[in-house]
């Protein structure tokens, strides 16, 4: 599932956000008042006490047991946060989070068989075995402290393990063969990399002014009813030790400014559209000025969103500006490549038995890069140097001129695919499976956006249709891939326009989502503009939440379905707000 950033630390649950989280984000401690800063990192002492830790333990607990200990490894998540929300010109929120949040794996058995090796059910009774999940940890960097939350934890997580691999022996013996029956662990190099400690966030008031001479913009229109501004800066660092002597130590830097807003149509529906500049520097982020001139062109796009016709449901040609097909690859292709779900029992595994086979038009090329953290002049908040299990990440060509050739690989092995090419991530309290980063999409042959419109129309005449449509912006959306289900997906679009074949202009549509099923809607994508764009957001998966950057260009597709969106039956406010009546005396 992808979405749209989310919005600051503390925001008002009433105001709009992306699509809901099927998880709940790290647990957070909430500071009053303005926090005493502390530092985020502290040189190399809690990597080094990781493993002095790991080495002893690793080294009396291998031999204990009725499984061996074969592996062993620490995750550490440090993060030191801080966020701003402003709604209609006041401060609603205003606070620090610092937290370091503790995962341990523990693999008892072999490579070929072990204690994470799923246990299979069906449908919803499916599930991972059970692990410790994460812990809140020391964030003073005193290394005997560190060394006991180490202690305590790990020995918790041999015992779960040994108790995970006899059900999963007793599992395999009351269940078929698997089709695949790779290994549950593959080949990892030994890495070894100490980054520089990162400086600590600014924490001054420094945002308080501009965020709300920013958020009052929205009072100048009163069919808006909800709104806010905020500013979110992260500063986190990942520590990865492992009993193969891998030590892991990246920081990185991102500040988001968010702005939302919403509104109730006549018919009830609720309207909803946002607007995220990010950087990895806050310096870089859009000035005031810059900024307030985005808020302004989106609360006049919601007056008219709120203004327009329902949607109705639709099949025929369409075009996907950049970030609809961003998330349209996403959906469609980047879940279905994902390493592990190709030798899932459970997983419909569309495309596992496709590699070398053409699935989409040969002038499209996919690929997921994760090392690069630039677009032009767009961030790519996928961006990371190292995975969650201390491999390098690596540029992968998935699809290459409409041929299937990779798939997105952690440590899991699969038939025909043996090694990582570092996409194993997660959110701290998961376990690390493949996951996309910076994926991107490319095509060999490229036309015109007015060109492109041209196509659509000339389709759409000759399909014997009266409007094509043009999905422009989009809040995010989720697919389905597990067996037991339909194998299909839907796309959330904010804002779509009715492209009329008899020369009316275009009409602005609301209500309606975008829907398919992955084989058939990749064979119909007929043509790519030369204009590029690119959707920042989370993903959340079974390994959690993880930062994605989805790239790619205006798409023209022959064949598209949308069906209506589901609406709330409130009418909009009766009483008019308090600005409105100010204003008018």
């Amino acid at each position: 599932m992808l979405k749209s950033l989310p919005p600051a630390q503390g925001q008002n649950a009433e105001n709009p956000k992306p699509a809901p989280s099927k998880k709940s984000s790290a647990i957070k401690t909430k500071s009053k008042g303005k926090p005493q800063a502390v530092p985020a990192v502290a040189g190399d002492v809690v990597i080094d006490a990781m493993t002095r830790e790991l080495k002893r333990s690793f080294e009396k607990l291998r031999n204990k047991g009725q499984a061996p200990l074969y592996f062993l490894s620490y995750r550490v998540c440090d993060t030191d946060s801080f966020g701003t929300t402003a709604i209609f010109g006041a401060i609603t929120n205003f606070g620090r989070n610092r937290n370091r949040l503790l995962d341990i794996e523990a693999r008892v058995g072999s490579p070929e068989l072990d204690s994470t090796h799923k246990i299979r059910s069906s449908g919803f009774d499916g599930e991972m075995s059970s692990r410790p999940g994460s812990v809140e940890f020391s964030i003073d960097n005193d290394p005997d402290a560190i060394a006991c939350g180490l202690w305590y934890m790990t020995d918790k997580a041999f015992k779960d393990a040994q108790q995970n691999f006899v059900q999963v022996k007793a599992n395999r013996e009351v269940k078929v063969d698997e089709e695949d029956v790779s290994a549950d662990f593959g080949p990892g190099k030994v890495v070894v990399s100490i980054e520089k400690p990162v400086k600590t966030l600014e924490d001054d008031n420094r945002w308080i002014a501009p965020l709300r001479r920013l958020s009052a913009i929205f009072k100048k229109y009163p069919e808006i009813t909800t709104s806010y501004v905020s500013i979110d800066e992260d500063l986190t660092t990942r520590y990865v030790t492992t009993s193969e002597g891998t030590k892991v130590q990246q920081a990185q830097k991102l500040a988001r400014l968010i702005t939302g807003a919403g509104a109730i149509c006549p018919d009830g529906m609720k309207v909803n559209l946002y607007d995220t500049a990010e950087a990895f520097d806050p310096k870089d982020l859009p000035s005031e000025e810059e900024f307030s001139k985005r808020i302004e062109k989106l609360a006049e796009a919601v007056v008219a969103l709120r203004n327009s016709h329902a949607g109705e449901p639709y099949v025929g040609p369409a075009i996907l500006m950049p970030k609809a097909a961003g998330v349209f690859f996403h959906e469609v292709l980047g879940h279905r490549v994902e390493g592990h779900r190709q030798k899932d029992e459970e997983e419909g595994r569309t495309f596992t038995k496709k590699v070398g086979a053409k699935i989409m038009p040969e002038f499209i090329s996919v690929i997921d890069d994760p090392t690069i953290n630039k677009l032009g002049d767009m961030p790519l908040i996928g961006n990371y140097r190292y995975d969650d299990e201390g491999m390098p990440a690596q540029r992968v060509q998935v699809v290459e001129n409409g041929v299937l050739r990779n798939f997105l690989m952690g440590r899991s092995p699969i038939a025909s695919f043996k090694n990582s090419n570092g996409h194993c991530r997660c959110q701290p309290g998961s376990s690390p499976v493949a996951r996309q980063g910076n994926l991107m999409v490319e095509s060999s042959q490229k036309v015109s956006e007015a060109k492109l419109r041209e196509m659509l129309i000339g389709e759409t005449k000759r399909q014997g249709k009266q409007y094509g449509l043009m999905f422009d912006e989009i809040a995010g959306g989720f697919t389905i891939t597990q067996a037991f289900m339909p194998q299909s997906f839907s796309l959330l679009p904010l804002q779509v326009k009715r492209v009329w074949v008899d020369g009316r202009p275009d009409e602005l549509l609301r209500g309606v989502n975008l829907v398919g099923t992955p084989l058939a809607s990749l064979e119909t994508i007929m043509a790519a503009s030369d204009k590029v764009g690119t959707f920042n957001g989370v993903c959340g998966a079974e390994s959690g939440w993880v930062p994605v950057s989805a790239s790619a260009p205006s798409l023209l597709v022959r064949t598209i379905e949308v069906a209506r969106e589901e609406k709330a039956q409130d009418k909009p406010p009766v009483l008019p707000p308090p600005i409105l009546e100010k204003a008018s005396k």
